[in-house]
């Protein structure tokens, strides 16, 4: 007789499947996923993700949009206003790193060495919006020192343009254990403020890296593949989502998708790649 399934490999295979499903993919090894067992897959994870301490929801069955944050503009400060000065962009920033404080907001301050606020610059014409910070970033205080970070780095370069004037930050500011998925309550806590960066930056256009960038900022959960493509309007300025360069060291088939994505922000900045007239 069969033993039952260790519950960690059952907890590890349901988040892989939710991470390819969150990506729009529906073929795992060339051969189709149930589409029931995807639709039955938050169920299935609402248990085997319990953790002890964590808190529950009090809707065993929630709406999808429960978990994202309102559509409406999150209000600023006067002082860190849509319409700061190029010259007064710095210190707005700094003025919103100074209210996050030694944040103990949520969850994910107990786990964490340091807060990773931004880095780049402040009148940077593009912006890049990540997940949260991993291990290398929870070391250093930078958003996208690892691995992940030295491609995009490529990936910035391959547009024409330098880390130093592009302004990069993360949905939350510190690190989640085990860099798992930030929880609906951890991102909707920390968001408020990437939304004020993103009034006192005022970028041109966004590239959100990754689903939960996307699902974030766009107050909207879909798919990955009917998110890519076009350009969103968000916040007075466009958007526009590509994979997460760590999605891209798993898979770098897709980082001919992602460069297409890239194209399309360089094509809104007037920007041509490196040695191309």
């Amino acid at each position: 007789m069969p033993s039952a399934p260790d519950p960690a490999i059952k907890e590890a295979l349901a988040a892989r499947l939710r991470f390819y499903r969150d990506l729009g993919m529906v073929e795992l090894y060339r051969r189709p996923v149930d589409p029931e067992l995807l639709a039955r897959l938050d169920d299935f994870t609402q248990v085997s993700e319990a953790r002890p301490g964590a808190p529950t929801s009090t809707n065993p069955n929630p709406p999808e949009t429960e978990a994202i944050p309102p559509r409406t503009p999150f209000p600023t400060p006067p002082a860190v206003s849509a319409a700061t000065k190029p010259a007064d962009k710095a210190a707005a920033l700094r003025m919103i790193r100074e209210d996050i404080g030694d944040c103990t907001r949520c969850a994910l301050h107990k786990g964490r060495n340091r807060l990773v606020f931004a880095d780049g610059s402040p009148t940077g014409r593009l912006m890049f919006v990540g997940e949260g910070p991993g291990a290398d970033e929870d070391a250093q205080g930078l958003p996208f020192v690892g691995r992940a970070g030295q491609l995009l780095n490529n990936m910035i370069t391959a547009m024409g343009l330098t880390r130093e004037e592009v302004y990069i930050a993360n949905v939350v500011k510190c690190r989640p254990p085990g860099n798992r998925t930030p929880e609906p309550e951890e991102a909707n806590t920390c968001s408020p403020f990437l939304f004020r960066q993103i009034d006192v930056v005022r970028p041109e256009v966004i590239v959100a890296l990754g689903a939960t960038a996307a699902t974030y900022l766009l107050g909207q959960r879909q798919p990955l593949a009917g998110l890519r493509g076009r350009v969103h309007s968000f916040r007075g300025t466009k958007l526009i989502v590509t994979y997460h360069p760590a999605f891209l060291l798993r898979d770098p088939r897709q980082k001919k998708e992602a460069w297409a994505d890239l194209q399309i922000a360089m094509r809104e900045l007037g920007l041509k790649a490196p040695g191309r007239g």
